[in-house]
């Protein structure tokens, strides 16, 4: 029997998306043969479809000259076109499937507001790419605030530094344990230095990023457990920190990404107690009461990153 013609419509347009796809990966690419490997099928196979694809449209796409591809002027177009055209389609599907299951797939998931290291935004990337169905709730904090919203199901897991002794509620996943950096303007003489002390430190004012009501927790946790005995002045996120450091107001304890940094005017040194490097561990924490398919998928995810 002949399909119907709402099923021939269908297998059509998921044709054309399929051709789309190649498209896009042998543009991004600049290669057939990249484009082969990345989707998954033969090099002759993505000529072809991508042939098809220009008859269907009528125009051609790619200019294939001494075997060097490049973009016509319509198909610079429809590949800019393109790619609006995927992200709405994926939009379309992600909110269509979560219709059709009547509830909403949420992961709430905290982490530390003056974190700046990558492994967080490179697990977020692969996480939403995998789960496109799955919405994410971010939901920055120190380190008290995070602590309450697990605590208090408002989270589902949260990525967080650890200052109290593990809890056999939690499953608590060390994630790293990093020595602990300050960051200084590279104007500043002190920069120079291949580590520094909080004796040291201790003329200049220490930046800490945290909210209006945890300012006293930060505080008292940097001066007790870290040791630094400087005045102590706040920034509301990572970015107005960073400008105050630059601007030389005074230094900023870093939060993950070891001793790289990706801002040019500022310099990260080792901060020293008796001629070691402070450690502190970073983990991942959620209720052994509370496990999911996205929590743990987002955890496996996580720790891959910082390996």
């Amino acid at each position: 029997m002949m399909p119907a013609f709402n099923d021939r419509a269908l297998l059509g347009g998921e044709l054309l998306l399929r051709q789309i796809k190649y498209f896009q990966a042998v543009v991004r690419t600049g290669s057939f043969s990249e484009a082969a490997e990345e989707c998954h099928i033969s090099q002759s196979a993505v000529s072809q479809q991508i042939k098809a694809l220009e008859a269907e449209l009528g125009f051609r796409l790619l200019d294939r000259n001494n075997r060097k591809l490049a973009l016509t002027p319509a198909g610079e177009y429809f590949y800019k076109k393109s790619l609006v055209l995927a992200a709405d389609f994926a939009r379309l599907c992600s909110n269509a499937a979560r219709i059709a299951r009547g509830d909403d797939a949420v992961l709430k998931l905290g982490y530390l507001r003056s974190f700046s290291g990558r492994e967080f935004h490179l697990a977020l990337n692969d996480f939403t790419e995998k789960l496109p169905d799955v919405s994410v709730r971010l939901l920055p904090g120190n380190h008290e605030e995070l602590f309450d919203l697990l605590r208090g199901g408002g989270a589902d897991l949260v990525m967080s530094d650890q200052r109290r002794a593990f809890s056999d509620e939690y499953v608590n996943l060390i994630l790293k344990t990093d020595g602990v950096y300050v960051e200084l303007p590279a104007s500043n003489a002190m920069s120079r230095l291949s580590s520094v002390t909080a004796q040291e430190l201790k003329n200049i004012p220490c930046i800490l990023v945290a909210s209006k009501g945890q300012r006293e927790n930060e505080q008292e946790y940097y001066r007790s457990v870290i040791g630094l005995r400087s005045e102590f002045i706040y920034a509301e996120n990572l970015e107005e920190a960073r400008l105050l450091v630059i601007s030389g107001q005074g230094f900023m304890p870093a939060e993950g990404g070891g001793a790289n940094v990706a801002v040019a005017a500022v310099r990260r040194i080792p901060l020293f107690r008796d001629d070691r490097q402070i450690t502190r561990n970073y983990c991942l924490f959620w209720k052994k009461d509370h496990t999911g398919a996205y929590i743990e998928e987002f955890a496996e995810i996580l720790k891959s990153k910082f390996k």
